[in-house]
């Protein structure tokens, strides 16, 4: 039994070592833009870049319109299979889970195929429309996350009751979604909503082959053309993804905490 908890934990500080190690080396070089001392100099140069300033904040209203997407499409979806087509469960399952084995640079060249300027819904022959394609793909991307968290979410709850007792009061289909199903899901939602995030940020094939300014792209650029500039903002992004995995732990074990105080 010793021998094996030796085994378990030597298991475990050789994986720590072989994430956390790239990472510290990529942050030292970061920090040596200035010859001879350590700074900030390359994240400022970064952070103070345009270039930066626009691709970021595109990605981020991306994020956001995916997002938005994502819960319209993923919420109603998984509530409807559960209530009434639970022998389909497996089914959808399946589909949401095709993007994480379709590369996304198959499911692009197929969006360009279908929507290009010759087809009968030309959606990059324009900018707005290039964005809807781009947000619709991202969707994609992230619906097997989203869809997973908020499949989970409802399992945790009692959806037929809540439902049938709605029902019985009145309630339309729209007032059960938006004030019974979503507010009781809502951390689940925030789960997926956080990785689908995470996703957009750092996207960099869909982006770049349908055109678009985000910063995926502008990371890519960067590094084909500077040294420590990149390494800053490679670390940025690592922050920014664990910043959203860190919100997604605080965010479920607050609910927990409410949950056993109401208890």
């Amino acid at each position: 039994m010793k021998t094996n908890r030796i085994w378990s934990w030597l298991a475990l500080a050789f994986g720590i070592l072989y994430f956390v190690l790239p990472l510290l080396g990529l942050l030292e070089f970061s920090l040596r833009m200035r010859r001879g001392v350590y700074s900030l100099d390359a994240y400022w140069v970064v952070l103070s870049d345009p270039g930066f300033q626009a691709t970021f904040t595109y990605s981020v209203a991306m994020a956001v319109a995916t997002i938005i997407v994502g819960v319209v499409l993923v919420v109603p979806t998984a509530y409807w299979v559960r209530l009434r087509l639970p022998g389909l469960r497996p089914v959808i399952e399946f589909i949401t889970l095709l993007p994480l084995v379709i590369p996304a640079i198959v499911i692009v060249f197929g969006y360009i195929r279908l929507y290009n300027t010759s087809s009968m819904l030309p959606l990059t022959g324009s900018a707005m429309g290039t964005n809807i394609l781009l947000c619709l793909g991202y969707t994609t991307l992230a619906l097997p996350y989203m869809y997973r968290a908020v499949d989970t979410g409802l399992g945790a709850i009692d959806i037929r009751t809540m439902t049938e007792a709605a029902e019985s009061l009145g309630a339309s289909r729209i007032t059960i979604m938006s004030r019974i199903i979503l507010p009781n899901v809502l951390v689940a939602v925030l789960s997926g909503a956080f990785l689908t995030f995470a996703i957009v940020i750092g996207e960099f094939t869909m982006a770049a082959l349908l055109n678009r300014p985000a910063f995926g792209p502008f990371l890519q650029l960067l590094g084909a053309n500077r040294a420590y500039e990149p390494a800053a903002l490679s670390v940025i992004a690592f922050a920014i993804t664990w910043v959203c995995m860190g919100l997604i732990q605080i965010i479920t074990r607050l609910n927990k905490s409410l949950a056993a105080t109401k208890r």
